[in-house]
């Protein structure tokens, strides 16, 4: 057996873990780790970045008709759920500072088999997430066009099919841009998305200033038109308008400082996204019927200022700016999505080829090939189809977090944490329940669907991933083990 490798073997452990300092010493192997290069404020931009977005500038206006203007009860509800399996993000992303996210924290607590189904749901929720975010940022540009010259993209190219198009060329168009800013470099892509954050934060600014002028009290009447039940299933739909924090987890092998910078991150970019949409939904649905609202799910927050306050030159902005915050958040997300897969190809799940590195140490054919894929789902899949199954993936990826925590607690205590959730195991099991509950809501349809997609994963593990596994097959670098087999020195 090789000093400092897992020991060789080809069959059995479906639930062998891959231990944490050799994930970390995997990293470091020449060829196979990526630049260190952002700080904690590139990351918390970095969060806001993949949060606000599509969320609030589109699904809104379909998750409004739900539960009327306690929309705002269903963000803080969704806003909950999402702080408590941030906590746990934290405490695993700054023990274990590598890309791969959930996949990656599964893979050290709870084995490689529930690894593999972490991460292929993983692929799935940020694959889509691109799509049904750009598909939004379509209708945005539509609005745009309309009001500033008059005329708009003809719907056979600016419609999937099933919304009376042919295929989404804006939405293609994106993808594209954005796939090429990756492609160029970790530091650049930071950048130019935090940038494109402080922009789209200063229209949300200009939104709440301009339209708490205009609000109406009776539009807040009736509050919940559909009780409780209402305000929970626009939280599960609404739930995508939180999704993409965990994008920041995905940069542990690229931050500067990562056990100090990555809880900071998490924790924070989440904490300023659900103010800033209290904010929004308060002004919005003041200006606006809720009826109405959901009647320009399309461009809600625009219709809220032009048709609810007059206020026509202040909905173009806001539709200038939803352009820009939706472009932030398909690059964090595809960018989140090339670093889950990176980690498995890297792991020899997928297929190690195409963790290609690029001079600046980025995976270009990766995201090559998850923008291509991005870009045909955003070309041909109607939003509607995508959003609850995107929701779905998340939830179940935050629920395998959370025990994750409790698991390494209690099978690991001697690790260095630095930085914990208080309240273990009660934090993280409110965490699993509040996720749990959430996804009875989505309907039976997208349960269907998740199940299909998890059962091609587990064929396509049992014919590759499981033979090539580089934990299996001896080829990954154990620290521990090294210390173990290391002859002891001689007293004297």
């Amino acid at each position: 057996m090789a000093i400092g490798t897992v020991p060789r073997r080809r069959a059995g452990g479906l639930f062998d873990v891959k231990p944490t300092d050799a994930i970390v010493a995997d990293t470091e192997e020449n060829g196979r780790s990526l630049r260190r290069a952002v700080g904690a404020l590139d990351l918390t931009a970095l969060g806001i970045g993949a949060i606000i977005g599509t969320g609030i500038f589109v699904i809104i206006g379909e998750a409004i008709g739900k539960s009327g203007p306690a929309i705002v009860i269903s963000f803080a509800l969704a806003g909950v759920t999402c702080l408590f399996s941030a906590l746990s993000y934290a405490e695993l992303a700054a023990m274990i500072p590598v890309s791969g996210s959930a996949y990656t924290y599964s893979y050290a607590t709870l084995g490689e088999l529930v690894a593999w189904i972490i991460g292929w749901d993983l692929i799935l929720e940020y694959g889509f997430s691109v799509a049904v975010v750009a598909v939004g940022w379509g209708g945005y540009l539509n609005t745009l066009l309309g009001d500033v010259f008059g005329a708009t993209l003809p719907n056979a190219i600016a419609n999937p099919p099933g919304e009376g198009g042919v295929v989404n060329v804006p939405a293609v168009f994106l993808v594209l841009l954005v796939t090429g800013v990756l492609i160029v470099g970790v530091r650049e892509s930071a950048r130019f998305n935090a940038v494109m954050v402080v922009i789209k934060l200063a229209v949300l600014a200009f939104f709440v200033v301009l339209g708490f002028t205009a609000i109406k009290s009776q539009n807040y009447s009736p509050f919940a038109p559909k009780g409780f039940s209402g305000v929970a299933d626009a939280a599960a739909l609404i739930f995508f308008a939180y999704i993409g924090f965990d994008a920041v987890s995905t940069s542990g092998e690229e931050a500067k400082r990562p056990k100090r910078d990555l809880p900071i991150a998490l924790v924070g970019s989440l904490v300023i996204a659900t103010l800033v949409y209290i904010l929004v939904a308060v002004v919005a649905t003041g200006l606006l019927p809720a009826p109405e609202l959901a009647k320009n799910a399309d461009a809600p927050l625009a219709a809220a200022l032009d048709l609810g306050a007059g206020f026509s030159t202040g909905a173009d902005i806001v539709a200038v700016g939803a352009l820009v915050a939706i472009t932030s958040v398909v690059l964090t997300i595809l960018y989140g999505q090339t670093r889950i897969t990176f980690a498995m190809c890297r792991d020899g799940l997928l297929p190690q080829g195409l963790a290609r590195l690029t001079r600046r140490r980025t995976p270009w054919l990766i995201t090559l090939l998850f923008g291509l894929l991005a870009a045909g789902f955003a070309a041909f899949i109607p939003l509607s189809e995508l959003a609850e199954l995107v929701n779905i993936g998340t939830l179940f990826a935050f629920v395998l977090v959370n025990v994750g925590v409790i698991w390494l607690r209690r099978t690991r205590p001697d690790l260095e944490r630095p930085f914990r959730v208080p309240l273990v195991p009660i934090f993280p099991i409110i965490g699993v329940l509040l996720c749990i509950y959430l996804m009875t809501k989505l309907s039976g349809a997208t349960w269907w669907r998740f199940g299909a997609w998890l059962a091609v994963g587990l064929v396509i593990y049992a014919f590759y991933g499981f033979r090539n596994s580089r934990l299996r097959r001896g080829e990954v670098i154990n620290p521990e083990a090294e210390l173990r087999e290391r002859p002891a020195a001689r007293p004297g």
